[in-house]
Order: structure tokens, then sequence, then C-alpha cells
């Protein structure tokens, strides 16, 4: 067991006491530290095994999700605790506080998470700056989102300018179009909006190619909250423009699943446990309708190993923790890729 995952059991009950929010902000300072003084370093298994996706090489399947490091201020100590990638953000145009507080909030009983941050980052400008001076061989991928305030009609703007600012920086790109916690952002998902905003993307990314010399692959973020027909319809666009793959899911607005607890109405999306089932249908669902080359990044519930094998087993080619790194540790890192190694 690695030093971040023995630690973390005697963390975790000073942790909890705390705010959820406040929690999160020291285990991203704490992370800093350990990685600074060198207590954290290359820890993935030897047996975690590199895989090609989106042309690009990862050092091993397992992901930070987008929100935990949603200021890229800790990429190299997550690459560090083992991860073969990390997704920074949700980052925007222009520098936002988010939503008011308290707007995060924890379920243990049902290993759940609400949240309603309302994308709260530095800025894209300033996050790439940090992202510059990075030493991790992890792959880093930056998500995009539009600011609050920015109407859906010119939403486009945004998402261009977050692109195009983070292009040099970027191994891939994750464009947030499914955030609950954002008015009216989910609307882009509808099958002429979405059509319009990826086809602009899509553009944009020929253009910036040629220009930076090198090719950075666009993913499309979706909801676990989606129709049968919804579902199609976003699978038929992003065959028609050959997006480069998605990432499926984001939190969901349902509450059945934890129906009965104090803060079930709390507002904002519900990640964790009550996720995975969902979550990993969505993923089987688009993966029968996507073309084969546009691979799918599993996210929603993993709690073990187990979980992250079902969503590697329904069609994602890689995973990504969040929720279940809040309540298992670091020690889930090395709980997933052993699982992934068993399964051959």
């Amino acid at each position: 067991m690695t030093l971040a995952a023995k630690l973390y059991p005697i963390l975790k009950p000073l942790l909890f006491r705390m705010d959820a929010e406040r929690a999160h902000v020291w285990t991203t300072w704490l992370m800093r530290v350990a990685h600074a003084f060198r207590l954290i370093g290359s820890e993935a298994p030897t047996e975690a095994k590199a895989v090609d996706v989106f042309g690009l090489r990862f050092p091993n399947v397992l992901g930070l999700a987008a929100g935990m490091d949603k200021s890229a201020a800790c990429v190299d100590a997550w690459g560090a605790v083992g991860f073969g990638f990390v997704e920074v953000g949700t980052l925007t145009p222009r520098p936002q506080p988010g939503n008011p507080r308290p707007r995060l909030f924890r379920l243990p009983e049902q290993e759940a998470l609400i949240n309603r941050m309302g994308f709260n980052n530095p800025g894209i400008d300033a996050a790439v700056r940090r992202l510059e001076k990075r030493r991790t061989k992890a792959i880093v991928g930056v998500n995009i989102g539009k600011n609050f305030d920015t109407p859906n009609d010119t939403a486009q703007n945004d998402y261009l300018y977050c692109l195009k600012a983070a292009y040099s920086v970027a191994d891939y790109i994750a464009v947030n179009i499914s955030s609950p916690n954002t008015k009216g952002l989910r609307d882009l998902q509808g099958e002429d909006a979405i059509r319009r905003l990826v086809g602009a993307l899509r553009q944009e990314q020929g253009r910036l190619g040629f220009e930076h010399g090198r090719r950075v692959p666009v993913l499309v973020k979706i909801a676990p909250d989606l129709s049968e027909i919804q579902i199609e319809a976003l699978a038929r666009v992003f065959n028609e423009l050959a997006v480069d793959g998605i990432i499926a899911t984001n939190t969901t607005i349902a509450r059945e699943a934890v129906a009965g607890h104090p803060l079930a109405e709390q507002a904002g999306g519900l990640s964790g446990a009550p996720v995975t089932k969902c979550s990993t249908e969505v993923i089987r669902a688009f993966r029968e309708l996507l073309r084969p080359s546009s691979p799918i990044i599993g996210v929603g519930g993993i709690m073990c190993g187990a979980d992250a094998c079902e969503k590697l087993d329904a069609g994602a080619a890689l995973v990504q923790v969040y929720s279940g790194l809040v309540y298992r540790g670091p020690a889930l890192v090395g709980e997933v890729l052993d699982a992934v190694a068993r399964r051959g």
C-alpha cells in the first residue's frame, strides 16, 4: 500500500468533520505539500499497462475526473499518486466565484455527493500558465465551459476562446455541456444546439492543429439524464461530425436513489454510488451507437475496482474517479488498477 493510501484513513475523520468544500481545499493543499516534500512519488502499480486512446499513450486507464482540481493547481501531485491522466477544470474564459456557499454536500450513508459549485475557477488563462509548468508524465485534459452570464446564443464564443487558450498545453480538451449547475447549460445538448457548437469547435480544432503542428482531441462530456431518443440524437450528431470521443457521464439531477435523506432535495448534481448503474447504462448505449473510432471515457460512481471493470466491459476505453476518491482515498487508485490488470 502506498504512503498516500496509508495516510488517508487517518486524515479522513478530520476531513469529514470539516465542511465538505473546506475539506476539498485542504486536501488539495495537502497534496501539493506532500508532493513538494516528495512524500508521494510515482506510485502506480508496476503491472499497470499503458493504453493508446485518442492517438495518445496513457500510462494507465485510470484518470482523475474534472471537478477535483478545478484550477490546475495540483496536477503533478495527482500524477504522482498513480493516475494515468488528470482532467482539470471546468475552466471558463473569465474567472468566476461560482454559486453561493454552501454548495457541496456529503451523503455518507449513500457514498454520494451533491454539488452546485457553478464552475468556480480562476479563468482559463491562469490555469494555462500553471499547466505550462507541469512536470507530470500523466496525460492532462482540460475541461472547458461557458461563463454563467454568457447566454446560450453566444456560448459558442466562450468555448472557442477556451479551446484556443488551452490548445498549446492540453493533451485533450473536454467540452462540458452537461453540468446541471450553470443555468441553461444542458440545453446545449439539444440536437441542433450541439451540432452548431461541436461543428464550430471541430472547425477551430482543425485550424489550431495546422497552426500548432499537432492535433489535440476534443471530447464532449454528457449527462446521465438522457432519454433513449436524446442518446440517439446525440450519437447521430457525434457520428456526423466525427467527434473524437465522449465522456459519460456527468452528475445526475435524479434523486430516487437518495430519497428520504435530509440532503436529498439540495439543488445540484448527485454523484457517487447512486450514479454507478445509470452511468454504465449510458456508456453501453452510446458504445452501441457511436462509430468505433470514437472512444468513451467512463465516469460516474466508480467506488471500487469492480465498478471500473463494469464500465470497461460496457464499452469505455478509459475510466475516471472523483466521488469514490473522497470516500476511499488514494487506495482506490491501486485497487482499480489491480482489478483492471486482473481483468486482462
